[in-house]
């Protein structure tokens, strides 16, 4: 890239996401088959019903580029859809609209024309395929096989080699790639096998980095999986938007409850642009249709409750084509998304085994309360005012009842089912 383009002022990445993202991404409901078919119906419904309320980032998940993809276990040397310069394409077979070279544009243009944003996911590294076979890398004297770290690999997933970006033309096929996808109209990208292990991946995050901001487009960088280390906070911060917390994220209650310490932990590193994620909210219709999800409505408003007040991104995973009123209702809580969208200064007041509670400030002052009820049975939760920050009395609006429910004085408490959650606002 000629110098005078790489000295022009770039828009601050941060400034992409000033707000935890907000959208749906098909891993959960999909795992690698989504197609253009599903992937279309989808956003429709996500348009419709989703994005009237701040959902508007529609992202495709892993293995687009797999013809032969069959559900959350990946295939092994298998021929993937790429360029003849080692760049992942969507396989037409599954995405007809990106025949004839077109790749993601036409979908891109369709979610575009919906007034969605259009997400991608894409695995670290070149393809082990592109290296084998030492394809050029575009506009470089290079190969793939030059630039391969054939040690550093993923574990899990067997499509990709690592970049070793001590070599020369590795940060130029990462320039490729993010300049291919700027083409198509990519606004988000989810860069998986990246933030575990970190410490030894920054070269290519920063790579990563780099390369969207000489693309030409300006793309929201979320990194995957978890847990992200705490040590790396100011890091992270200075190269992604979001960035994952924990490992993949699924209904059990087990896994929801492990959620709280994060969240506490990784609360006093999050800014405007840079948002610790808690992964994607498994609701509705999953696991290729196979089954609803399996938390109880009450532990689907912990969830909520838990992600809205410590800001979490807020990624719908379950089939929006089968979404029911009471998860629509459950995602679209307006009262709810002001708190995850506008408050500060979210923090956890206190944890036991049998209970917890955040506190965070709006934006018209008062303050929002979060109680959880841990137990295994219905319980009250207690939090003293002083502790919250009020003085005197106080009017309490439950946030999810959407209604004034009376006057608190010194301490507010509310009786709470099992694995329940309230979220008041006092002032």
């Amino acid at each position: 890239m000629p110098a005078a383009a790489q000295a022009r002022p770039q828009r601050n990445f941060r400034d992409l996401a000033p707000r935890p993202p907000m959208g749906w991404n098909s891993w959960d409901s999909f795992a690698a088959t989504i197609t253009e078919e599903q992937a279309r119906a989808n956003a429709a419904v996500m348009a419709a019903k989703l994005l009237p309320h701040g959902y508007d980032v529609f992202t495709v998940d892993i293995q687009w580029y797999e013809p032969g993809a069959t559900g959350f276990e990946y295939r092994t040397g298998v021929e993937l859809a790429m360029d003849g310069n080692g760049r992942l394409l969507p396989a037409p077979n599954r995405f007809p609209s990106a025949a004839g070279g077109k790749g993601f544009k036409p979908l891109a243009d369709h979610v575009h024309g919906l007034g969605l944003k259009f997400g991608i996911h894409l695995m670290r590294g070149v393809p082990r395929l592109a290296a084998d076979r030492n394809l050029p890398i575009l506009g470089t004297k290079y190969g793939a096989g030059d630039i391969a770290d054939r040690v550093n690999i993923c574990p899990w997933n067997s499509d990709m080699y690592g970049v070793d970006m001590s070599k020369p033309g590795a940060q130029e096929y990462y320039d490729s790639v993010f300049r291919l996808i700027a083409s198509w109209g990519v606004d988000f990208v989810k860069v998986d096998d990246l933030s575990r292990p970190y410490h030894r991946n920054t070269p290519e995050v920063e790579a990563v980095r780099r390369a969207i901001d000489r693309s030409g487009r300006p793309m929201i960088l979320s990194l995957s999986p978890g847990e992200t280390p705490l040590d790396a906070a100011e890091h992270v911060a200075n190269h992604a938007n979001m960035w994952r917390i924990s490992d993949d994220f699924w209904d059990e209650w087990p896994l929801l409850l492990a959620q709280f310490k994060r969240l506490a932990d990784w609360a006093p590193h999050l800014r405007p642009g840079a948002w610790p994620d808690a992964d994607m909210l498994p609701l509705g219709l999953l696991a290729l249709g196979k089954r609803r999800t399996r938390f109880t409505p009450d532990e689907q408003r912990t969830m909520m409750t838990l992600w809205s007040i410590a800001r979490s991104p807020l990624i719908m995973g379950g089939d929006l084509r089968a979404l029911d009123a009471e998860t629509l209702a459950l995602l679209t809580n307006e009262e709810v998304l002001a708190v995850n969208q506008h408050s500060s200064g979210g923090r956890q007041l206190f944890r036991t085994e049998q209970s917890a509670a955040w506190v965070a400030r709006p934006a018209g002052g008062g303050r929002y309360l979060a109680l959880f009820n841990l137990g295994a049975e219905p319980a009250e939760v207690s939090a003293d005012l002083s502790a919250v920050g009020i003085t005197g009395a106080a009017q309490v609006r439950d946030l999810w009842a959407r209604k004034p429910i009376g006057v608190a004085r010194g301490t507010f408490s509310a009786t709470l089912p099992s694995h329940g959650s309230g979220l008041y606002r006092l002032t």
